[in-house]
């Protein structure tokens, strides 16, 4: 698929993508072909390539486009005559390559550009790169530029993804679904679900050059995740020579941070180091109404009944972040056929937070109004480092090799004091709790790739983890902070160990237009969970263990039609299986009306997916269309009972679920300023109903009805190119009503914005507002047998940012080199079989 890229729209190309997609370059008749290199050789990427009328110099419609990481282009289905290709890029002069197109096309061979060295000093950059590229089955965002999110942190950024949303608890969904996996370069990098709010909340938005979506990975992909997998590409800049940048941002909160970061690249070793420091200061706040009924079997489908009592609780709090960042690495090209390289990244840090809940109460025997305050301290520190090497057999025959370690640990110490006042008394009361959760693990991996010939590719490869998990958790109360005393009933010494191995293999072929590819992989999975409590006999207490084989196909079929039509179907099996904190059987009581804890028992969720994917491109325009179906058993769901006027909360297998939807993307170029981006997820989702039986002795069963719910979500992104170097960008989105296991939850939108000047191409400053209109926020409601209970949160709030950057060193480009490679198999985009 070959868009204008001149007009700065561009479709992702094909390298080792999850199934063989035919593209133009499988194509023969009326296909111009070339190969775009600097004075030494080194393709140069995003060079635009136009065609022109040899007699009038005019340009051909919907003959342009940019060259690929390779330094490749392809221009389809030119008419027979005499033309002439011009080739431009940044800091080199204008080639032009006169040439005869028949009805077979013409191959224009190797254009060398020439180093303008007059120029490069003096060009001011006032464009830039296409903000969304596309592929038939993932799509790539260039987040770079992105103004809005300029001196935020990586949860910033995601959140202004098409179907992608973060909330205020960190959790990361995609088309709705909270089932996604998250990584960074390709790799887990220790990220869990557990530590993935800390982890994404601190890592500066000015270390990440791109995100990938890709909703329906092969078999060569980890398969964990029902929704699909999200992947941070940080900055790694391969120009020649060396390259770099600080940058600093304040914010209207007392907030900010510092960055800088330098690249050298030579011809026998690239080096790379970015060391960042990051302050975030935030507010929340929520309100919550319970209403206590009467009526014992009172169910959503039926009147509650008459209330008895209610329960009125509001939260407002705050807190500070302070962390530092480094990432580093080095590649060394011990032979022209053998790379050898290591990488990692850490952060140090912690963060404070103060928080004041007032209840108002009429329950019978309980306080008629209380208030509780949270004091908490807490630290995280960890990093993940790896050893990597790639032999090249040949082209596009290779043999990579991975050892990573991670390791995270977080620290936390809590607070909370609570003063209860009843009609003639008054208490007061004092715990503290101490937490360290740690988490570590090794992962190796070996992938073969062998394009045989044009129509036939195999991949083939091995990944094994372990990884380990212990948070132990310490309870002490009294009457004040002078006066405590260990409280052992609460004690709790949580381990979960996890080990999986996996093969898989693909093979990928091609018939004309026709392409497919079938894969399949093995996983073995072996978990084992412990709860110990402060009694020495609790020691002896045996593991729960959980062991069980599973296997993943993949099936991708794929057509391209004459003028630009592209589309394919593809189906996978996918899991997800239950994250740590949902394990955990720990109570955690910082709320004394609301207490949550984990379920050890449960199963993982298995899910089948399909895919129905389109591609239509025009000269200034492209519309992507994805319909999908997913259907998945043993779905997770948090479930809330009442034990004694406290609600509980805890987690099951209670059910099955099935959604399908349609996603439309729309790019479009106006007038050669304006570039929009628009995306709009419509979807229905279908629950069973279920009986969940509360672990409390004669406690009634928790019984919710099947239900189901149309919803939808849209994204907007507005970039305008003004005069003087000034760039705008606009940001706003909506979610509908959303349907959860025992209630709903409202719809809710954003907007953002934010404008950028450059100056002479190495200075830029940027302003931007996030969440203009105060509206980032959650209002749920949930019900059950006696209570129905609505709820809203709302966190971060208006905030402003200003941002200062400034770049150094030369802008050589050569072809990028595993940048963001994905550990599960290389590079998330498209592989095309009829490339030479």
């Amino acid at each position: 698929m070959m868009i204008a890229g001149g007009l700065g729209l561009s479709t992702a190309r094909a390298t080792n993508n999850n199934a063989y997609t035919p593209t133009a370059t499988t194509q023969t008749r009326g296909a111009v072909t070339g190969c775009v290199t600097d004075a030494k050789g080194a393709p140069i990427s995003y060079a635009n390539v136009s065609i022109k009328k040899a007699a009038t110099g005019q340009v051909v419609a919907s003959a342009s486009t940019i060259t690929d990481d390779k330094g490749m282009f392809t221009i389809k289905s030119l008419a027979s005559g005499d033309y002439v290709a011009e080739v431009t890029f940044l800091g080199f002069q204008t080639t032009e390559k006169p040439f005869t197109a028949t009805s077979h096309g013409a191959n224009l061979g190797t254009i060398v550009l020439k180093e303008d060295a007059q120029s490069i000093d003096k060009v001011e950059v006032t464009g830039v790169r296409s903000q969304m590229q596309f592929d038939i089955d993932k799509k790539v965002f260039n987040v770079d530029q992105n103004i809005a999110s300029t001196g935020g942190s990586a949860s910033d950024i995601l959140n202004n993804i098409p179907s992608v949303e973060v909330d205020g608890d960190g959790e990361v969904s995609l088309r709705g679904n909270s089932s996604v996996t998250v990584w960074i370069n390709g790799k887990e990098s220790g990220i869990t679900a557990d530590n993935r709010a800390q982890i994404l909340e601190q890592m500066p938005a000015e270390t990440i050059e791109k995100i990938e979506v890709i909703t329906n990975p092969s078999a060569k992909f980890s398969p964990e995740g029902t929704s699909g997998i999200i992947n941070i590409v940080l900055k790694e800049n391969r120009s020649a020579g060396y390259y770099g940048g600080v940058n600093a941002t304040i914010d209207s909160k007392l907030g900010g941070n510092v960055g800088a970061n330098i690249n050298y690249t030579s011809s026998v070793a690239d080096f790379y180091v970015n060391l960042g420091y990051r302050r975030h200061v935030r507010d929340n706040g929520s309100t919550t109404l319970r209403q206590n009924f009467a009526l014992e079997d009172a169910t959503r489908s039926h009147d509650p009944g008459q209330e008895i009592s209610r329960i009125l609780t509001s939260e407002d709090g705050g807190g500070v972040g302070n962390n530092g960042f480094a990432r580093l690495g080095a590649t060394f090209h011990l032979t022209k056929k053998d790379d050898l390289g290591f990488a990692g990244f850490g952060m140090l840090g912690g963060h404070s937070n103060d928080e004041v809940i007032n209840y108002t109460s009429t329950v019978p025997g309980s306080y008629t109004s209380a208030v509780r305050r949270t004091d908490g301290r807490n630290k995280m520190m960890g990093g993940h480092l790896e050893l990597n090497y790639r032999h090249k057999f040949g082209t596009d025959h290779t043999l990579d090799a991975i050892v990573a370690y991670d390791i995270w640990d977080m620290e936390g110490n809590n607070d909370y004091s609570q003063t209860s006042y009843y009609p003639v008394d008054t208490t007061r009361s004092y715990q503290r709790q101490l937490t360290d959760m740690r988490n570590s693990g090794w992962t190796a991996q070996i992938d073969y790739l062998n394009k045989l010939n044009d129509n036939h590719r195999i991949e083939a490869g091995y990944k094994g983890t372990i990884n380990g998990e212990n948070s132990p958790a310490r309870y002490s109360a009294g009457t004040s902070a002078d006066d405590l005393a260990p409280l052992y009933a609460l004690y709790n010494d949580f381990s979960y160990n996890q080990n999986i191995h996996a093969l898989y293999f693909n093979y990928a072929g091609k018939v004309r237009r026709f392409g497919y590819q079938v894969g399949l992989r093995g996983e073995h999975t072996s978990m084992r969970t412990r709860s110990l409590g402060y009694e020495p006999s609790s020691e002896e207490q045996e593991w729960y263990t959980n062991q069980y084989f599973k296997v993943f196909p993949s099936v991708f079929l794929s057509y391209s039609f004459p003028k630009d039509h592209e589309l394919q179907i593809n189906y996978t099996r996918r899991i997800q299986r239950p994250r740590g904190h949902q394990l955990n059987s720990f109570r955690n009581m910082s709320d004394s009306l609301n207490v949550s804890y984990g379920n050890p028992l449960l199963d993982p969720q298995n899910a089948n997916a399909f895919e129905l994917n389109y591609i239509k491109s025009w000269e200034n325009h492209i519309l992507s269309v994805s319909a999908y179906y997913r259907s998945t058993d043993e779905v997770i769901q948090r479930i809330n009972y009442l034990d004694g006027g406290v609600m509980m909360s805890t987690f099951a297998n209670v059910t099955r679920s099935q959604s399908a939807g349609v996603e439309l993307v729309a790019k479009n170029k106006l007038w050669q300023c304006l570039d929009l981006t628009t995306t709009v997820n419509l979807y229905y989702s279908a629950m069973s109903g279920f009986t969940y039986y509360p672990p409390v002795e004669g406690a009634e069963a928790v019984t919710g009805d099947g239900n189901s719910n149309f919803s939808w979500d849209a994204r907007l992104v507005a970039n305008l190119t003004l005069p003087l170097g000034f760039s705008l960008q606009v940001t706003g989105g909506y979610n509908s009503r959303r349907v959860l296991a025992q209630g709903f939850s409202m719809g809710n939108y954003f907007v953002d914005a934010g404008i950028r000047k450059s100056f002479d191409g190495k200075w830029s400053l940027a302003l931007n507002c996030r969440d203009i209109f105060n509206s980032r926020g959650r209002h749920s409601v949930t019900e059950g047998k006696g209570f129905i209970q609505d709820s809203e949160r709302w966190w971060g709030g208006r905030r402003f940012r200003l941002t200062a950057s400034y770049s150094f060193g030369n802008m050589k480009p050569i072809r990028p080199r595993n940048a963001g490679q994905m550990q599960d198999g290389g590079d998330m985009g498209g592989y095309d079989m009829g490339e030479e």
